[in-house]
């Protein structure tokens, strides 16, 4: 078995489809979409379905004892290769002695699989976390950052031999974030929409599918906002300010605060010349993308780059009611904008 801070989703369902199990999966983290997507295709498929009955339960921790886990995790199948007992809600089981017992002497014919979401087990538990690494796999489901959205998007699509521009991306990122669930909804719905023979999305069919404007968005404001373009940038924020439910404020302010913090951290990379030693010190996975933070370090200096980003922080306490009573969001958008093409 890979040591944990090797194993990642990838390894995982690359095992589980090779039918090569182990008696644990401890799948801890803030990320429910990895988690569920682990648990799912065990339920799914390590079982025949008429195996099932006998063979596989579901357990949730707030109802159960460790103890309970673990005499139930000790029985043997009937006849079928394996049990499989899945924990949800692992969180909530107290008093994990029984369970670091049990770790250490697995049952190879049970796949135990704790679903512990929202945070992991404490780091000082240090024995309780090496019996699970003895037992199988203990595994890390992580928030996506912003900035891995993009990378995320094109891996899912490419996998299901689906082709898609940058600008979809972005469009896509911008306007559905880091809910992983939520974003391979659209995904999948975007998938579908694709004309018989056609496996390239365009910021069309994201307009017509995701209900994002492919002339005013998230994306083409950043554009703006990157190459010092005052007149895009006004007409989308007045497009923004006319139509609330395409965005505003409260959606924006966070992606251009993302994007002149990584510009100002950018300024610090060894050599900020370079696109690629640009994109490997911001941790960007494609090239590409560190484009707009070259461009932006031409349009922007340091100076003006901590100022905007102080501004961004006033901008954010007045949105939020500090030192504001009255002012609506769409007067601090035309504010801030203003604020950082001049």
């Amino acid at each position: 078995m890979a040591e944990a801070k090797n194993v990642t989703f990838d390894s995982i369902m690359a095992d589980l489809k090779a039918r090569k199990f182990v008696p644990l999966y401890y799948l801890m983290g803030d990320e429910p979409f990895y988690i569920d997507r682990i648990a799912d295709y065990i339920a799914e498929h390590v079982l025949q379905p008429e195996e099932r009955d006998f063979n596989q339960s579901v357990l949730f921790g707030s109802d159960v004892t460790a103890s309970q886990i673990a005499d139930a995790a000790r029985r043997y199948p009937m006849m079928a290769e394996y049990q499989v007992l899945i924990v949800k809600e692992a969180q909530n089981v107290k008093q994990t002695e029984a369970l670091e017992k049990y770790f250490k002497s697995p049952m190879p014919t049970t796949i135990l699989v704790m679903c512990h979401k929202n945070g992991k087990v404490d780091g000082k538990k240090r024995e309780y976390l090496k019996a699970i690494q003895s037992a199988g796999v203990l595994f890390e489901s992580k928030k996506l950052r912003d900035r891995d959205l993009p990378a995320f998007i094109e891996g899912y699509l490419k996998r299901r031999e689906v082709s898609i521009d940058h600008k979809s991306t972005q469009m896509i990122a911008d306007n559905i974030g880091s809910d992983l669930s939520r974003l391979v909804g659209e995904l999948d719905k975007v998938i579908l929409a694709l004309p018989e023979g056609n496996k390239k999305v365009t910021p069309q069919i994201v307009e017509d599918q995701i209900g994002v404007s492919k002339e005013f968005n998230g994306y083409e404001l950043r554009d703006a906002i990157v190459n010092r373009n005052v007149f895009k940038a006004n007409q989308i924020i007045k497009y923004f300010d006319e139509n609330p439910k395409s965005g505003g404020l409260y959606m924006f302010l966070p992606l251009i605060f993302n994007y002149f913090q990584n510009l100002m951290i950018a300024y610090y990379a060894p050599n900020n010349k370079s696109q690629e030693s640009v994109a490997e010190f911001l941790e960007i996975k494609q090239a590409w993308a560190a484009k707009e933070y070259m461009t932006g370090m031409r349009n922007y200096s340091g100076m003006k780059v901590m100022q905007i980003i102080s501004k961004l922080r006033e901008i954010d306490a007045k949105s939020k009611g500090l030192d504001n009573p009255n002012t609506p969001s769409g007067e601090l958008m035309k504010e801030l904008i203003f604020y950082i093409l001049h």
